[in-house]
């Protein structure tokens, strides 16, 4: 699935009075009426230049921040002015409004927000804070996501997401992994958002976390088996391995240097294909990837470098037989030497022409 980088998944102006902001403290003044007025963007707005009539820099709907200064300064216009600016910016295209500090929000701001249906909050915080934690939370609650059945580990630091298909060893996998010393994020379903910066975050949902299914055993809690260290809720995807049926005939990169790619959400992943069959350690070959993933973030390639060093000995290989070649040709004798002399001279002397020589003009 490809989405554009801009993608976000638009959310009510409802989604604000939720408790995971109950420190803002935020109060609905007015406009509940317009609750289901939506916000497009996580980044929020101060109206300063809007409200000083530049009305082309507003950023449609968007959560607008009105603190002390924008107060000030609207205070300071006169009154049918003041009027007419708050009229015209409540009528663009915004999500809300919310005024910070414990200000009383301004009768003509009040009233405009009534009139359009604009929902009004008032919060005792400061502007930066509000700011700060409003869009944290609407990245959080607006970034595009898609649920996987894979399973995601912290390996060496590195957030690898084990796919494959149902049945083929994806859990015990994990769960060796766990008992080498990495860390589990999830089992089964992973949750993976998209945050600016193109960081895909994964993470399991609340019923599932920390617990892994077993075929044979059961529902099994790795927290409680295997300690807090052994678990982890969150972490960003950094590397994409699969997990696939070992089939004869089917081409496998025993290089490495294909570089494959896993796109997910429109963000491209480092992407490593592993045929299972009886014999092998499966455990240990993630390890391997994650390290080796490790190595060419420090800029070392292994698979290049093989073939770099391989080929410097083909090219070696190649001057040492020509060198041999050129010593192995029978040495030409005295007569044969001047003779091609001669005919290099006169070859020269026929194309060339004496110096001096011209052609005369009919």
């Amino acid at each position: 699935m490809t989405q554009s980088i801009e993608d976000f998944i638009q959310t009510p102006v409802q989604t604000l009075i939720s408790p995971e902001l109950d420190d803002l403290q935020l109060k609905l003044i007015t406009g509940s009426d317009g609750l289901d007025r939506v916000i497009r963007r996580p980044r929020v707005q101060k109206p300063g230049l809007a409200f000083a009539g530049y009305y082309e820099y507003i950023k449609q709907w968007r959560v607008q921040i009105i603190g002390e200064s924008e107060t000030k300064y609207l205070q300071s216009l006169p009154p049918r002015l003041r009027e007419k600016r708050v009229r015209d910016v409540t009528g663009l295209d915004v999500s809300c409004f919310i005024v910070t500090k414990g200000i009383t929000p301004l009768d003509d701001l009040r009233v405009e927000c009534e009139k359009r249906s604009v929902p009004l909050f008032s919060t005792t915080a400061m502007s930066s804070h509000t700011i700060n934690r409003v869009s944290n939370f609407l990245e959080e609650s607006m970034a595009p996501r898609l649920t996987l059945h894979s399973g995601l580990l912290d390996v060496y630091g590195i957030g690898v997401l084990l796919l494959g298909d149902s049945g083929i060893g994806k859990s015990e996998c994990a769960l060796d992994l766990v008992y080498r010393g990495h860390r589990l994020i999830a089992d089964d379903m992973v949750i993976v958002r998209r945050h600016p910066n193109d960081v895909l975050l994964g993470y399991s949902s609340d019923l599932l976390r920390h617990h892994m299914e077993l075929r044979g055993i059961g529902i099994i809690n790795i927290k409680d088996l295997f300690g807090v260290a052994s678990t982890r809720d969150m972490k960003p995807i950094d590397l994409v391995v699969k997990l696939e049926k070992w089939v004869d005939g089917t081409e496998y990169d025993r290089l490495g240097i294909s570089g494959e790619t896993y796109e997910c959400l429109g963000v491209s992943k480092p992407y490593v294909r592993l045929p299972v069959a009886s014999g092998r350690n499966l455990a240990l070959l993630v390890e391997i990837a994650a390290r080796n993933y490790l190595m060419k973030l420090q800029g070392y390639h292994s698979a290049e470098e093989f073939v770099r060093r391989q080929a410097e000995q083909v090219a070696r290989q190649t001057r040492i037989e020509e060198t041999a070649a050129r010593r192995a040709m029978p040495p030409l004798n005295a007569e044969a030497q001047l003779s091609s002399e001669l005919r290099s001279q006169l070859s020269r002397h026929l194309f060339s022409g004496e110096p001096g020589e011209q052609k005369r003009k009919p």
